[in-house]
C-alpha cells in the first residue's frame, strides 16, 4: 500500500488538529517574541500570586481610585511591568522583571522608570524604589547595583512537578 490510498483519511484527520493561535501578534518592535511571551507569563503570575510572595509582606499592587492598575502601568518612560505601593503609603515600588539573564541595562531601564514615578506620581516624602527580579545576572549588574542601593535583585526559580493520581 501507498499513502496515496490513505489521503482521504489523512486529510480527515488533519482537519481536526486546530493550529494554535500565536501568543502575541507579530510586532516589529519586539526583537524576540517567545522571550516577551514568557516575560509577560512571569508577570502574570506574580500578579495573580502576590498575596505568596515576599513582596506581599509589605507592599501591595498600586490602585487609583480603588482599582489595581499596578501591572504594565503605562508612563512616558515606558510600562511599568509592577507598581506597587507600601502599606504605610510611604514607598512607592517599581517592580522590573526579566525572563532571563539580567545584565546592567536594566538598572538604567528600572532608573528611567523610578525617575518617572519620583517626578510624577509619588507625593511629596514618598520614597520610591526599585526591584529587578530575573531569572539569573551577571558581574555587571552586580557591580552597577552597588552604586544603587535604592534597587533590590531577586531570584527567580521555576519548579514544575508531576505527580501520579
Amino acid at each position: 500500500m501507498r499513502i496515496t490510498d490513505y489521503q482521504g483519511e489523512l486529510d480527515a484527520l488533519l482537519s481536526k488538529i486546530q493550529v494554535p493561535v500565536p501568543v502575541i501578534p507579530p510586532d516589529p518592535t519586539i526583537e524576540d517574541p517567545l522571550a516577551f511571551a514568557m516575560e509577560k507569563h512571569l508577570e502574570a503570575f506574580l500578579v495573580a500570586n502576590w498575596d505568596q510572595t515576599f513582596l506581599n509582606g509589605e507592599f501591595s499592587i498600586f490602585e487609583e481610585n480603588g482599582e489595581k492598575v499596578g501591572q504594565q502601568y503605562p508612563t512616558d518612560a515606558g510600562p511599568i511591568d509592577i507598581l506597587a505601593v507600601s502599606k504605610d503609603k510611604k514607598r512607592l515600588l517599581v517592580v522590573e522583571l526579566k525572563r532571563g539573564r539580567a545584565s546592567d541595562v536594566v538598572v538604567g531601564q528600572i532608573l528611567r522608570y523610578m525617575g518617572f514615578v519620583k517626578e510624577e506620581i509619588a507625593e511629596p516624602g514618598q520614597a520610591v524604589e526599585g526591584v529587578i527580579i530575573a531569572l539569573d545576572d551577571d558581574q555587571k549588574i552586580r557591580w552597577a547595583l552597588v552604586a544603587v542601593p535604592s534597587i533590590s535583585f531577586y531570584r527567580y526559580q521555576i519548579s514544575f512537578k508531576l505527580v501520579k493520581g
